[in-house]
């Protein structure tokens, strides 16, 4: 009898220290998923709360009177969710870094085979890359449950729920969102590499490091030359992905309210958006760097 032919061994499983890495950040911080989603729960409770003025609003869009105020309640909902969003994402930045100092778990997870290019990049991804798709996930969820309320609460008043549909440029907004968050992502990339930076350099008082050197340089530029170039660039760089995302043309004259006045091809060719990009690379080098060097505080 011949043998039997011995069982090739299992093929090890492929490691992704990066997508573990990531996962790692979620487990820890819950507040990236929670936090837009407790506030997307407390306005979807005001909004039910203000449903015995919902008819009165449903009425007066379909006679033409009040759309704006039949579609504020859904862009006051994203709203909402992106400045929640936006202070997690400082927060979470502010804290990468230095709380594993803080707590010393810097020397386990140094103990394994992950290295300090991927720890930094997975934790700079979670503002730039997890944080969007999150809110934007929130913002069609309540936005759906809300819109399955005006309809039901039409539907009850002997109002069309089809027509509440067609007055609702809900699409429209999606698409927006789903494009500019992308890009307000990239936009803001170089500030949360710099707080991640502070995060990975700062012992204490992450905040005031991270403030302090260029509300410093300002005022020095200010107070020496007269100037205002370093003022302008920081407004420029806080404010100035929202004008050119949600503004006609980027010029803050007029909201983008139709697609002949969205032009997503444009914020790519942003200028300012690729110097912010090679800023926040060389931001993220250097912390990258600095986490190799540095101990438990």
């Amino acid at each position: 009898m011949s043998a039997e032919p011995a069982e090739s061994p299992a093929a090890p499983r492929k490691v992704r220290p990066f997508y573990w890495s990531v996962r790692r950040e979620l487990w820890e911080n819950r507040s990236i998923y929670l936090a837009p989603a407790v506030i997307a729960a407390v306005v979807l409770f005001g909004f039910l709360v203000s449903t015995f003025r919902l008819t009165r609003s449903l009425r007066a869009a379909m006679a033409g009177v009040e759309r704006d105020g039949l579609m504020m309640p859904y862009a006051a909902t994203a709203f909402v969710v992106l400045a929640t969003s936006m202070i997690v994402a400082v927060f979470y930045s502010l804290g990468a870094l230095q709380g594993e100092r803080r707590d010393r778990s810097i020397l386990f997870w140094k103990s394994l085979p992950v290295s300090d290019a991927v720890t930094v990049l997975s934790k700079a991804s979670i503002p730039v890359l997890v944080l969007p798709i999150i809110a934007f996930a929130v913002i069609i969820g309540a936005n759906l449950i809300m819109l399955i309320w005006s309809m039901v609460v039409a539907l009850l008043n002997g109002i069309n729920p089809g027509e509440l549909w067609g007055r609702l440029p809900l699409a429209f907004m999606w698409l927006v969102l789903g494009i500019s968050l992308p890009f307000l992502a990239l936009w803001f990339a170089p500030v949360f590499a710099w707080l991640i930076l502070v995060s990975a350099w700062a012992r204490r008082m992450t905040i005031l490091w991270a403030l302090g050197p260029p509300v410093a340089l300002g005022i020095v530029e200010r107070m020496a030359f007269g100037t205002s170039h370093v003022s302008n660039l920081l407004e420029r760089r806080l404010t100035g992905g929202f004008t050119e995302a949600f503004s006609a043309k980027g010029q803050a004259k007029a909201p983008v309210d139709s697609v002949e006045a969205f032009d997503p091809a444009r914020l790519v060719f942003l200028g300012d958006l690729w110097v912010g990009l090679a800023l926040a690379a060389l931001f993220l080098f250097a912390a990258i760097r600095l986490r190799r060097s540095r101990d438990p505080i």
